[in-house]
């Protein structure tokens, strides 16, 4: 059997072949080919690899070849490498940290990709005019006094080709310099961040150099307070619990911190570290990120690491709370996710335009009817006898000679001519002039301005002022947009006894409510389910604790959370944690740690991934944590996993009612159903609270599940969405919280 091929791609160490292009891929157990040995079009692959003793297996192909490629629908195979078992890797890219290669033996050779010019201006010098001009033409107005103009240069038209042409001229040099200043502003926007000074690590130093001539593979530094120039990484933070925090306003709008994690074990001296990152391709989701890191040691096996969005720090996004941090470029310039998604080049047509189109189509089949009824009117008339030569008008012999199709067709365009006054050219002046001096208003309009960063409303472009007196409606979601976006723990429900703090003893729903501490209610849901449920509270996040760089400080300055800026009341902690204040994603997980703290249990912090929590007791409780299962919008909850000293792994999980009701033992959710819907009525924010026990062999069994699918490049949400779903099943429920997040003052 002879399988002819075009040419080979790749050759993968453990006996994978790669070939594009062809009939099949195959699969080499016993043997490996080396790289320097040929394939050609013109040759089988029996003839190609003559010095192989293989002889031919049932199928016709030699004995220990096997066919691993995939016939789709349209006849091509799927092409693809067999990596980790079933995986299938596809369009990934490998990264040299630091422009160093792992292997001492073979020649390194760089991989080529973009710069990190950042480019969102639409023209040149050089294609400005034929550019610009192309885009104005597209124009179904421009187009037509185009044509128009044209005509009366050409054809002996009743009227002056300067009555088309002047006005036309005008709009189209209004427009160009319109247009011209607004991309020229661009020019200057792209100038100043690709000339913004960096610093990067080569050969042991520490050099300055423009944002624009960073490379994939580079190291950077960024300190506190900066942009991130491009994708990065994360190595190494100044913060002892390797992590850093990231506010991304100028993404997604968002201005709460996000924590971010350095790839674990990571040498301290980067000059020394030999790695190598294999991640997807670039993609516009901000949110998504796979792909795994392969660190070299001396004399040992390489360690591979799981990448995912928490090690990934988007160009565009501010360094807060970290002195500094080291970081590996992984995509740059147009590569990265903020460019990927930035669509602002295409030419934008408002509502308006678009209506003003639509009408001009009309009013242009009436012209043309109105020219087509004309000219026909003119030659039945001058079909009489008589009428065709007036004495006054006679024909020269030049106009007798002319065919008489083209001589209706020159009568047809005349008309068309002296009719164009139904679509107004003056109309398109005014529009245009609007548009332009309208920006202006809007830079100027002091309602735009903020006091804080000292500056006003910057217009990008003029193409949709005219848009913003239509609109008529608002539609934004609830949380940060119309709240204030400071959370406050108001109850919580345990066992199906309900807790509120700052009330006196009520009747709600059937239950005693008493005011005070836990210690006051243990008649109610027993000691042993209160202190579990607060435990879980103080586990179940990722809040950082913020220790005061000074001691001396006013009790303000010391307690602010820089998730919400809300201030701590002391008076309600243990005295060594008055000077604390803490930073998380989402205000919610800092509203549940302080309801926690209002009823003795206290969350020190997280140091080596070890859990500190000071009970009622004023005892120390240390939980190692080994994973967390981080919230997403599909699952709406998330948990994590802890051993505590006596050896015991519990699963802690929070989460929406409609999806930690499924995954708990039914009996146990009437007791807390009521009061979730009572809260949520009265406008709180709900979560439900439950945990687990695991055993031994489940925990192995999630743990490998867990690795496994944070090392996959393919398909690693959906993997770890199996795992995360059978290991979240089969818990018990022990109560739920309501939050409070307040409408602002003039939201309705």
């Amino acid at each position: 059997m002879r399988v002819f091929l075009a040419y080979c791609s790749s050759l993968v160490a453990g006996g994978c072949l790669i070939l594009k292009n062809l009939d099949v891929l195959v699969s080499l157990d016993p043997v490996v080919l080396p790289f320097s040995h040929t394939l050609s079009s013109s040759h089988s692959l029996s003839s190609s690899l003559p010095s192989f003793p293989w002889q031919p297996g049932p199928s016709g192909l030699p004995e220990g070849v096997s066919v691993c490629a995939e016939r789709r629908r349209d006849g091509r195979f799927d092409r693809h490498t067999e990596l980790g078992g079933d995986e299938r890797r596809v369009d990934s890219r490998t990264i040299y940290v630091g422009h160093r290669s792992c292997s001492t033996t073979e020649a390194f050779i760089p991989p080529k990709f973009c710069d990190n010019r950042i480019v969102s201006s639409k023209y040149t010098v050089w294609n400005f005019l034929p550019k610009n001009l192309f885009e104005q033409f597209r124009r179904i107005a421009n187009f037509y006094f185009l044509i128009i103009f044209l005509v009366q240069v050409i054809v002996d038209t009743p009227t002056s080709p300067v009555t088309s042409g002047l006005p036309l001229f005008f709009v189209i040099t209004v427009t160009a310099i319109k247009q011209g200043y607004e991309d020229w502003l661009r020019h200057k926007a792209d100038n100043e961040v690709n000339k913004y000074q960096v610093k990067v690590l080569e050969d042991g130093r520490r050099i300055q150099k423009e944002s624009e001539k960073i490379k994939v593979g580079d190291v950077v530094e960024v300190e506190e307070d900066e942009t991130f120039p491009c994708d990065l990484i994360l190595l190494q933070s100044s913060r002892d619990d390797d992590t850093c925090f990231v506010t991304t306003a100028s993404l997604d709008g968002e201005s709460n911190h996000k924590t971010h994690y350095t790839v674990p074990d990571i040498e301290k001296d980067l000059e020394s570290l030999n790695a190598t990152i294999e991640c997807e391709q670039p993609q516009p989701d901000l949110y998504k990120f796979v792909g795994r890191m392969h660190i070299d040691k001396n004399d040992q096996e390489p360690a591979v690491r799981s990448l995912g969005p928490e090690n990934l720090l988007l160009k565009g996004a501010t360094l807060k709370n970290t002195q500094k941090i080291y970081g590996v470029a992984v995509y740059t310039g147009m590569e990265t996710k903020m460019a990927l998604n930035y669509q602002g080049k295409s030419q934008k047509r408002s509502a308006v335009e678009k209506s003003i189109n639509a009408f001009l189509l009309v009013y242009l089949c009436i012209l043309v009817s109105k020219a087509l009824v004309c000219t026909t009117l003119k030659y039945v008339w001058q079909s009489k006898d008589g009428q065709d030569e007036p004495w006054y008008n006679e024909k020269t012999q030049r106009e007798k000679d002319t065919n008489l199709y083209l001589k209706m067709f020159t009568d047809f365009l005349s008309f068309m001519v002296l009719f164009n006054f139904i679509i107004p050219v003056s109309m398109y002046v005014t529009v245009e002039m609007q548009k332009f001096l309208g920006s202006f208003f809007i830079t100027w309009d002091k309602d735009f301005f903020d006091p804080e960063i000292q500056e006003g409303a910057l217009v990008n472009t003029s193409d949709l002022n005219e848009e913003l007196g239509q609109v008529e409606y608002v539609f934004t979601d609830k949380t940060g947009t119309l709240t204030q976006n400071n959370m406050e723990f108001i109850e919580c429900c345990i066992d199906g006894f309900q807790y509120k703090y700052r009330d006196a003893s009520s009747e709600l729903d059937g239950f005693c409510v008493t005011d005070g501490p836990v210690s006051k209610l243990q008649q109610k849901a027993g000691r042993e389910k209160e202190e579990l449920f607060l435990r879980a509270l103080c586990l179940c996040h990722t809040v950082q604790v913020k220790e005061s760089t000074d001691q001396g400080q006013s009790q303000q300055d010391g307690l602010i959370d820089q998730v919400d800026g809300l201030e701590v009341d002391a008076g309600l902690f243990h005295p060594p944690q008055e000077q604390r204040g803490f930073i998380a994603s989402s205000p919610d997980e800092v509203a549940l740690v302080k309801g926690a703290m209002r009823y003795g249990f206290t969350f020190l912090g997280l140091e080596s991934k070890t859990m500190k929590i000071l009970n009622r007791n004023n005892d120390v409780e240390m939980y190692e944590l080994l994973h967390v299962l981080n919230f997403d919008p599909v699952r709406r909850r998330m948990s994590v996993i802890v051993r505590s000293k006596s050896g015991d792994t519990l699963l802690f999980c929070k989460g929406a009612d409609s999806s930690i009701f499924p995954r708990v033992r039914q009996e146990e959710v009437e007791r807390i159903r009521m009061h979730v819907e009572r809260n949520a009525t009265e406008g709180y924010r709900t979560l439900c609270v439950a945990y687990k026990i695991l055993s031994a062999e489940e925990y192995a069994q999630a743990d490998a599940g867990l690795r496994d699918a944070r090392l996959a490049l393919q398909d690693r949400e959906e993997k770890l969405m199996t795992v995360y779903n059978q290991v979240e099943t089969g818990m018990s429920l022990i109560g739920a919280t309501a939050v409070e997040d307040r409408l602002q003052e003039e939201a309705a």
